[in-house]
């Protein structure tokens, strides 16, 4: 017999709550989100939550390490795997920036991430993040090819998340255009 919270419908139970946490945290961040509403929002008391995950930053921790997966087959999904673009090229970095954006377009894992930056002073996130951001480096690295790509592709994507965030493809003004490149 598995032990306890170790079952196939435990597993189940444990990608329902991650799914939702995403959503919850995206909303409040680590700190103003409780374990009692991501139970409710999954239809679960919250013990049973407990059980599975032993404290919110348990939680949050694997919500983080789920987000870092999505991440990664997404960028590789997209990538050029073909057409003999070399892996420093526009193309390749063109696609891999299409990718984040479709990624973050409804702006839920785009704020979840950000509240995950955010929630760093708490040990197991900590890691969390820091295993996101490295899982992201040897991806991206290894779709565009070299260091400098990377930096590139890293800082364009925070410029990218600024303009996610803030809605700028819709606000017209000269500094909105000026950092939407439109």
């Amino acid at each position: 017999m598995p032990a306890a919270g170790t079952s196939t419908k435990s597993d189940e139970r444990r990608r329902t709550i991650v799914a939702a946490a995403i959503g919850c945290f995206a909303n409040k961040g680590f700190y103003g989100t409780t374990t009692h509403e991501i139970a409710d929002w999954v239809g679960i008391s919250q013990p049973y939550l407990y059980r599975l995950y032993p404290n919110k930053e348990a939680l949050f921790a694997a919500t983080v390490d789920h987000v870092s997966v999505v991440m990664t087959e997404t960028l590789v999904a997209h990538s050029p795997a073909s057409g003999g673009a070399g892996p420093t090229s526009e193309a390749a970095l063109d696609a891999a920036r299409g990718a984040y954006a479709a990624l973050v377009a409804d702006r839920t894992i785009l704020r979840f991430l950000m509240h995950a930056n955010c929630a760093v002073g708490e040990p197991l996130v900590a890691e969390a993040v820091r295993r996101c951001y490295a899982k992201q480096v040897d991806t991206v690295r290894q779709l565009l090819g070299d260091d400098d790509a990377v930096r590139r592709w890293f800082g364009a994507g925070m410029l990218d998340n600024v303009v996610a965030v803030l809605g700028l493809a819709d606000v017209d003004e000269p500094w909105a255009r000026v950092l939407a490149a439109r």
